[in-house]
C-alpha cells in the first residue's frame, strides 16, 4: 500500500492503521449496545398490585416475582397479573323454581391468589376472567335461583340467594386459585304482570295487617273499659254497704252543729220525722 504524505506538516498517515481503528470503535460501541440491552434484559419490573408470573422459553418455571424491581435471567421472561380486587358484573336471564324467567344483576368482588399465579397462568392465561370465572358465575346464580319462587326472590330471600351464589362460586373458584370476597344482587327485575300481582298481595297482606292492629287495639280499649266499670262498681258497692243510716244520722248532726255555730245562722227550722234534721236558715 503506497504511503500518503501530509502536505502541510509532514507526517505520514497508514490508512490500514486508520480503518482498523475505525472498526475497533465500532466493535466497542456494538459491545456497548449489546450489553445495555443485555442488562435491560436482565430487569424486570412489576407494577403495584400486580404479580410477576416468570416462564423459561414459554414454559412456566413457578417462580413469581412480587412488586418492585426484579434481575432475573434474561432469557427468562416476566408475564404480569393483577392481585388486585376486582369487580365482574353479570346481567343474566334465569329461570325461578315456577320456571318464570327473570333478570337479574349481579356483581362478583374477587381477586387473584398470587400464590397460585403461575398455576392460574399455566392453566388459563391472563384471561381468567372471560374463560372461567364468567361462565361459573352464570351457572351458580342460574342454580340459585331455580330453587326459589319468584315471589320469594323479590320480596325475602335475596340474601339467601347471594349466600347461596357465594357458597357455590367459592367452592368452584378456588380450584383456579380465585378468592371470592362478595357476591352482590343489585336488582331483580320479573315480568310486568307478575311484579303487579306480587305487589297488590304485599299490599293487600299489609292492609290486613293493618286492620288486625286496629281490631287489637280496640279490643283492648273495650278490654280496659270494662275492667274500669269493674272498679267503678265494686268502689260503690263498697261505699254503699258502709253507708248505714246511723252513719247518715251522726254525719247529719256533725253537719247541723258546725251550722249552729255559724255567726250568720238565726233560725232553725227541725224536721217532722222521727230523726229529721234541723234546717238553719240565714238572717
Amino acid at each position: 500500500m503506497p504511503t500518503i504524505f501530509a502536505p502541510t506538516d509532514g507526517r505520514v498517515i497508514d490508512p490500514g492503521n486508520a480503518w482498523r481503528a475505525l472498526l475497533r470503535l465500532i466493535g466497542i460501541a456494538f459491545g456497548a449496545l449489546l450489553l445495555i440491552i443485555l442488562l435491560f434484559s436482565c430487569v424486570a419490573r412489576v407494577g403495584t398490585g400486580n404479580v410477576g408470573v416468570v416462564t423459561y422459553f414459554s414454559k412456566v418455571t413457578g417462580e413469581t416475582l412480587t412488586e418492585g424491581i426484579h434481575f432475573i435471567n434474561p432469557l427468562k421472561t416476566n408475564n404480569e397479573m393483577s392481585i388486585q380486587t376486582q369487580t365482574l358484573k353479570e346481567s343474566a336471564s334465569v329461570p325461578s323454581s315456577e320456571g318464570l324467567m327473570m333478570s337479574l344483576d349481579t356483581s362478583l368482588i374477587y381477586h387473584l391468589n398470587p400464590d397460585h399465579a403461575p398455576e392460574v397462568f399455566h392453566r388459563t392465561g391472563v384471561g381468567y376472567e372471560e374463560k372461567v370465572i364468567e361462565p361459573t358465575l352464570r351457572s351458580a346464580i342460574r342454580e340459585a335461583t331455580a330453587s326459589h319462587s319468584a315471589n320469594a326472590l323479590y320480596t325475602g330471600e335475596r340474601e339467601m340467594v347471594a349466600k347461596q351464589i357465594y357458597d357455590k362460586l367459592t367452592t368452584d373458584l378456588n380450584q383456579y386459585g380465585i378468592v371470592v370476597e362478595n357476591v352482590l344482587l343489585r336488582d331483580i327485575q320479573l315480568p310486568a304482570t307478575l311484579k303487579a300481582a306480587i305487589e297488590a298481595k304485599q299490599q293487600a297482606e299489609q292492609e290486613s295487617l293493618a286492620m288486625n292492629f286496629r281490631l287489637q287495639k280496640e279490643t283492648q280499649e273495650a278490654q280496659r273499659k270494662r275492667i274500669e266499670a269493674a272498679g267503678v262498681r265494686d268502689f260503690q258497692q263498697i261505699v254503699a254497704q258502709g253507708i248505714t243510716p246511723s252513719l247518715l244520722e251522726w254525719k247529719g248532726i256533725e253537719a247541723t252543729e258546725t251550722l249552729a255555730k255559724s255567726p250568720n245562722t238565726k233560725i232553725v227550722v227541725v224536721g217532722n220525722s222521727k230523726n229529721g234534721l234541723p234546717l238553719i236558715l240565714g238572717q
